[in-house]
């Protein structure tokens, strides 16, 4: 999987960390502030978007009376805590990072996420040594499944996309990989466990989680 690449991009919720179940309890918390049920299908209407294009989503859909920036202040507000207490890292995505750092192999992330909830996800796990680029989709032009953030992220990396590996859970943000010219691996995740077999199609690998990718990398380096 790490041959002839120079640089490894994570998308954030669902790949990097165990986070997808907390956005849809935020949906339904923040909507029945305005008497609103969350609507059936809305989590797949909205994959992909940045934080921005979803807070405009939610205004038009919903008709809500706060200004985007109030909505997104909320949600980042709402979400704070959940990523700060309720939040797992992936399983064994610190010995992925520190095979990756021994190797020379740049990190970055390319999230739909706000900044500041990025920032604060990888304040708490002690990880914001290990990466060089952080990039959000308010930061580009399209959200996924656009390429744009991964192309900026390898930009910003000084890696041609060719020899970039992106690790995404969802579809969208397959095909943004893949639309970028990167090799994609699929990760498992149980709010997408119904797209598995469609992820595993897209994708150019598939994992459940990071356990035991070092250990291989490193026995078959022996062999």
């Amino acid at each position: 999987m790490l041959e002839n690449i120079e640089a490894v991009i994570f998308d954030l919720d669902g790949s990097l960390v165990d986070s997808m179940w907390m956005w849809e309890q935020i949906d339904i918390e923040y909507l029945g502030k305005f008497g609103i049920d969350l609507p059936r299908g809305l989590q797949a209407d909205i994959e992909g978007m940045s934080f921005s294009e979803t807070a405009e989503y939610f205004k038009e859909r919903f008709d809500l009376p706060d200004a985007i920036p109030q909505i997104k202040a909320d949600w980042n507000a709402m979400a704070w805590d959940k990523y700060s207490c309720e939040v797992p890292l992936k399983e064994g995505v610190e010995g992925f990072l520190n095979l990756c750092k021994e190797r020379g192999i740049a990190l970055g992330i390319a999230t739909s996420n706000s900044r500041e909830l990025v920032e604060n996800v990888i304040s708490v796990h002690g990880l914001k040594g290990y990466f060089s680029c952080i990039m959000t989709g308010c930061d580009v032009a399209k959200g996924k499944p656009s390429p744009d953030i991964y192309l900026a992220v390898a930009k910003k990396l000084d890696v041609p996309p060719s020899r970039c590996l992106v690790f995404e859970d969802i579809i969208p943000g397959i095909m943004a990989g893949k639309a970028a010219g990167m090799k994609v691996c699929a990760v498992e995740d149980a709010y997408s466990i119904a797209q598995k077999e469609a992820k595993q199609a897209a994708a150019d690998y598939y994992i459940k989680d990071f356990t035991g990718l070092s250990a291989e990398y490193k026995r078959k380096q022996i062999s």
